[in-house]
Formats: structure tokens, C-alpha cells, sequence
């Protein structure tokens, strides 16, 4: 046993069985490897900002870490985006980076890089596993580090000689503590909060977004708190049968607008709420003046177990008010817009689909139209790096093969990761990719006039269009083995939802807005 057969049996005692793989020279020892422990399922990626959000996806699906095989600091440093995406997402990636051996990189080969600098802003650990034996023990600490508190990616460096040299041992078994719970105090402090405000709001993050947790929440809603989710969150349980929370508006004037005359502002599993960018004369912390603001829990804390604390702590009933199925009959029919897709989602999405969403101003008119829609898990664009869609839907395919899939992207967005549909073709994935095809970068025309930028010129449009030349997103889908469909009307895009959702395997619609 080598280096690197220790660290793949490591992971597999540990019950991680995916690596979302883009390997190179210094990862041929990890590559070879793989047939010798085919309890890990080695996936083929083209571009490494695919593997890295497909792990964020298989992680925040599976409940447990994803992992990825990345070459050198270059290699990194491609799939750095989505591993920013999924530090927002605190979703755990064990992510393993290949670097040259021990004994080559004093000679800074043309290759060579500061791969631990380049870890560390999207990474909750890192450390270089310089023998085998070392480097399979970190590998359970890497586990158990992707796991700890809220989460996130532990990035080991891997020498390629610590991967071809003989190992003695496979890391040992990871034992992950449990989350925190805030003290009993806090949570008095809050309910008494509660109690005496007036207009109190409940802000509910990834962190105890799960099916309990909205439960608990909703049972707040019945005392008088109104509840909210953070705009963009990991992973957020919607439909029929379940309560359903406003959602925190994505610009700071509305948010603050909307929040207007709130007196306590409670948060659960999230951090005080800021504008996603500066704009002049606009406040940066959407708390409204005179707004008390309180931590229920941390996104490092139990913040379901609070939740339900809490609830329990104010009487509150048993069971939160479920959205009831709302589900429209007819076919939507006319122009072809992002709320006539939401009703055919709505119409067509089975039970218990995945909703992958890189959609940008797309988005919440499809967020909105499924309010009513059968019972789906809603994963979102956590640290707002556009290409999350499609590999986010690869890892979300691979962790639930008994779900539908449906990949929601903006065509700017989803150029950045295009490689992710080779990878759904070759691994037979159930995911319906749609393209929102504006045919522009049409959120930073809207930017421009928010920062006050002053009126787009043509030079200035040129940097804000994608219709010169126009992406054939279907030839694009083809090339990549895919079939795919064009529809320029509501009726012809819900007829070919229809039949794609009825089917099995990958499937493009490219949705030409009007």
C-alpha cells in the first residue's frame, strides 16, 4: 500500500465516496489508485471549477463530505470560485491538491506555487501531508475538520511522493464532534425578547435551514414572529407540506424598506445582514434604525436543536402552517419569461426534485412561482461567483440518483462551467438544464445605474452584451453529447419541460427570452 491508496482507503473507512476529479502529473499515483478502492467513485471533470461545485452539490445533498483531486496550485486556483461559493454554503469538502515531491519543488518548476496562500481564503484547514503515513492521518483530520462547526473545506497538500512511497497505516477512524448548543440563558434572553417586541423578525440561515429546522420555525410564525431566510442560502426545503418563509430581498434599499418599523431582529444560523455591495448614500448593514439585533445561534452552533428550543421555551404550537399544494392547471401560453418557466416548473417538477439555481434576475420569479409546487429541495448561489449552476447540479445528481435535477441558468453564467455538461452526459445524470438566454450580462446593466456609473455607452455596452455573437446553446449541448431543445414561446418551453422532466437522463433547454 502506497501513499495514496492510504488516503482513498482512509476516506472510504470514513464513508466519503466521491472524489470530483481534474487530475494531472503529480496525481497519477491518486489516479492509478482508484482501482484499487472502488468503494470511492472517481468522477472526471473537465474544468476544476466544475469539481469543486460539484462537491459543494454532493455535499449539501448528501449531508456529508464531498471530496475533489486537484492539480498543483494552478489547478486550484481554476476552482477557486465554487469553493468560494461553498465556504458560503459551510458545505464540507475534503479537498485534496497535488504538489510536486518533496525533493523537486526547491528547484520552482515551471508549476510550482504557494498552494497553502492559495487554500487558505476559501479553506477552514490546511496542512501538507509530507510522508504517506502522515498524510493518511491527515486525512481523517481533514474529515473531521470539513465537518466541525459550520463546516467548510479542509484542502490537504499532497507531494507526489508521499502519494508513490510505501504507507504503513490508513488514517485512523474520524470521530466529528457535535455542534455547540448556545447556552440555555441565550435562549431565554431571546424568547423574553420576543415577547416584549412589537414587529420581531426571524432570520434563518443555512446553518439551520434544514427540514426540522424550517419546522421549528415555522411554529414561530404562529407567536408572532415573522420569518425569514437569508437571499441565498445552501439548501432550503420548499413546497407542499411545508412552511414557507419570506425571503431577504437582494437589494439593500428593498431589504430595509421591507424590514422597515421591525424593533428585534433574531438570527438563527446566519450572521448580521449586509448589502451584497456598497452603492453610494446606501447603509451597508440592513438592520433598520432602532432594530434591536440578537444571535439565537451561530452558523458554528446547533441552530435547529435553538430553534426548537426556543419555540418550545414561547408554547408554541406543534405544527407550523404548510404552504398547501398550489399547482396551475393550464399551460402558460405567450411570450416566453422567466414567470411563465416558473409555472411550467411548478406544473411539471415531481416530488422531491433538486432545484439548482444560477439563474441571477431569472431566479426569483421561478423562486416565486414554486411557492405551491410538490415538495423540493432549493440549493442557491451562496457567495453570489456566477458558474455554480451546472456543477452544483452534477454533485446534487450524484448524491441523490432517485431525484430529478433541474439546473436554473443565466447563459452568462452558465458559459463560466459549460464543461459541467460532458460530465452529466458521461455519468448518465438525471438533470434538465434551462438556459435563460437574455442574451446579456443583465444584472450589471442594472448595476451600472445603481453605483450611479452614468449611462452605458458603446463601449461601455459592449462589456455588458452577449448577443454579438449569440451562444448556440443547444449546438453547444449537442457537442458535449447532450440533447437539447430551443423555445422561443411559453407553450413550446412547457411542452418541452414536460417531456424532458418525464424522461431520464440529461437534457438542455435553451429558453429564449424575449
Amino acid at each position: 500500500m502506497n501513499g495514496a491508496e492510504a488516503i482513498l482507503k482512509t476516506l472510504a473507512d470514513n464513508a466519503v465516496e466521491v472524489c470530483f476529479s481534474n487530475p494531472g502529473t503529480s496525481e497519477m499515483q491518486m489516479v492509478s489508485a482508484f482501482d484499487r478502492e472502488p468503494r470511492v467513485r472517481p468522477v472526471l471533470c473537465l474544468f476544476e471549477g466544475v469539481a469543486t461545485g460539484a462537491a459543494d452539490g454532493y455535499a449539501r445533498m448528501a449531508g456529508k463530505p464531498g471530496s475533489t483531486l486537484l492539480h498543483l496550485g494552478a489547478g486550484l486556483a481554476n476552482g477557486s470560485a465554487n469553493l468560494h461559493n461553498s465556504r458560503r454554503a459551510y458545505s464540507p469538502i475534503v479537498n485534496i491538491v497535488g504538489d510536486h515531491a518533496t525533493y523537486h519543488r526547491q528547484y520552482d518548476a515551471p508549476l510550482t506555487s504557494d498552494i497553502a496562500g492559495l487554500a487558505g481564503p476559501n479553506s477552514v484547514w490546511v496542512k501538507a501531508g509530507e510522508t504517506p503515513d502522515q498524510a493518511a492521518d491527515l486525512t481523517t483530520e481533514a474529515i473531521v475538520a470539513s465537518q466541525t462547526g459550520a463546516g467548510g473545506t479542509a484542502t490537504l497538500i499532497l507531494p507526489a511522493d508521499a502519494a508513490w512511497n510505501p504507507a504503513s497505516r490508513t488514517g485512523p477512524k474520524a470521530v466529528v464532534p457535535p455542534r455547540p448548543r448556545p447556552a440555555d440563558g441565550e435562549i431565554e434572553a431571546v424568547a423574553r425578547a420576543l415577547k416584549g417586541a412589537k414587529k420581531a423578525v426571524l432570520l434563518v440561515g443555512s446553518g439551520a435551514l434544514t427540514e426540522a429546522g424550517v419546522a421549528a420555525a415555522g411554529r414561530l410564525a404562529l407567536v408572532g414572529v415573522r420569518v425569514m431566510v437569508d437571499t441565498f442560502t445552501a439548501r432550503q426545503p420548499r413546497g407542499a407540506g411545508r412552511f414557507t418563509p419570506d425571503k431577504m430581498m437582494y437589494f439593500g434599499e428593498m431589504a430595509m424598506a421591507d424590514l422597515d418599523g421591525s424593533d428585534l431582529l433574531v438570527l438563527a444560523g446566519t450572521q448580521t445582514p449586509v448589502a451584497f455591495f456598497a452603492y453610494p448614500e446606501m447603509p451597508s448593514v440592513l438592520v433598520p434604525p432602532g432594530c434591536e439585533l440578537m444571535t439565537l445561534a451561530t452558523p458554528a452552533q446547533d441552530g435547529v436543536w435553538a430553534l426548537q428550543a426556543l419555540a418550545d421555551l414561547l408554547a408554541a404550537p406543534e405544527r407550523a402552517v404548510a404552504a398547501v399544494e398550489d399547482i396551475p392547471d393550464a399551460a402558460p401560453t405567450g411570450d416566453l419569461t422567466p414567470y411563465s418557466i416558473g409555472a411550467s416548473i411548478a406544473r411539471h417538477m415531481p416530488a422531491h426534485a433538486v432545484i439548482s439555481d444560477d439563474a441571477v434576475t431569472s431566479g426569483l420569479p421561478v423562486y416565486l412561482q414554486t411557492r405551491g409546487a410538490r415538495p423540493h429541495d432549493w440549493l442557491s448561489l451562496t457567495g453570489g461567483a456566477i458558474g455554480q449552476g451546472i456543477p452544483v447540479a452534477v454533485g446534487a445528481a450524484v448524491a441523490s440518483p432517485g431525484r430529478k435535477v433541474l439546473s436554473l441558468n443565466g447563459d452568462g453564467a452558465a458559459a463560466y462551467t459549460v464543461q459541467g455538461l460532458w460530465t452529466m452526459v458521461r455519468e448518465n445524470l438525471d438533470v434538465v438544464t434551462v438556459i435563460f438566454a437574455n442574451h446579456a450580462y443583465r444584472i450589471l446593466n442594472i448595476e451600472l445605474a445603481r453605483t450611479r456609473s452614468g449611462n452605458a455607452g458603446p463601449q461601455a455596452r459592449r462589456l455588458l452584451d452577449l448577443s454579438d455573437p449569440r451562444m448556440d446553446w443547444v449546438a453547444m449541448a449537442k457537442g458535449f453529447g447532450m440533447p437539447a431543445t430551443r423555445c422561443d414561446t411559453a407553450e413550446a418551453f412547457d411542452a418541452a419541460l414536460a417531456r424532458a422532466l418525464a424522461g431520464h437522463g440529461p437534457h438542455l433547454i435553451e429558453a429564449v427570452l424575449g
